[in-house]
């Protein structure tokens, strides 16, 4: 069972692979400054920063890392937002995790926790981990809510890529506990 979420669905949504073609739609994502605003390190022009993105979502589909998934409005086929599985190191710890973002203008509609949900609810059971995490900057509220609106608890405060980060987790119901 791989990582990537292509071809499921929610009430809403429908995930697929993020192809080339999707750039301009994403592109306002990074040329809207309340998207990354809580991000270090990226650069700052828009088209350069969506560029680097797609590229390093491209890479993880090619590693097999996981990645990125497009997620489409069912109701009219627009891209509305990102999200999936990816494998990440914290701490010096191979983690997977929850990542997701939306097009500022599809904010504050549940988009972002019906997308991780699903990705949640996939991953356990599929067996992918026994828990999951979502990598969020210390001062970025809008995400936190979606992780806690998932099942996820503040697991620990730690620095990933020179960034102040908040790690919440949530544990599978179908781990088994060693006696």
């Amino acid at each position: 069972m791989g990582l990537l979420l292509n071809g499921e669905e929610t009430k809403r949504l429908k995930f697929r692979n993020l192809l080339s073609m999707d750039f301009e739609a994403w592109l306002p994502f990074h040329k809207d400054p309340r998207s990354t605003q809580y991000w270090e390190g990226l650069p700052k022009d828009p088209q350069t920063a969506c560029r680097e993105q797609f590229d390093r979502v491209f890479e993880r589909y090619e590693k097999k890392l996981g990645g990125m998934n497009a997620l489409i409005l069912k109701s009219d086929g627009n891209l509305i937002g990102i999200c999936g599985l990816l494998i990440q190191t914290v701490d010096g710890l191979q983690e997977l995790e929850i990542g997701y973002s939306i097009l500022p203008e599809y904010w504050k509609q549940g988009y972002a926790t019906e997308a991780a949900v699903k990705c949640r609810e996939y991953a356990f059971k599929n067996k992918l981990a026994d828990s999951l995490i979502s990598i969020i900057h210390v001062d970025n509220k809008p995400s936190q809510k979606v992780a806690l609106n998932n099942g996820m608890h503040l697991d620990k405060t730690t620095i990933y890529k020179d960034n102040p980060v908040q790690i919440y987790r949530i544990r599978s119901p179908f781990t088994i506990s060693q006696n």
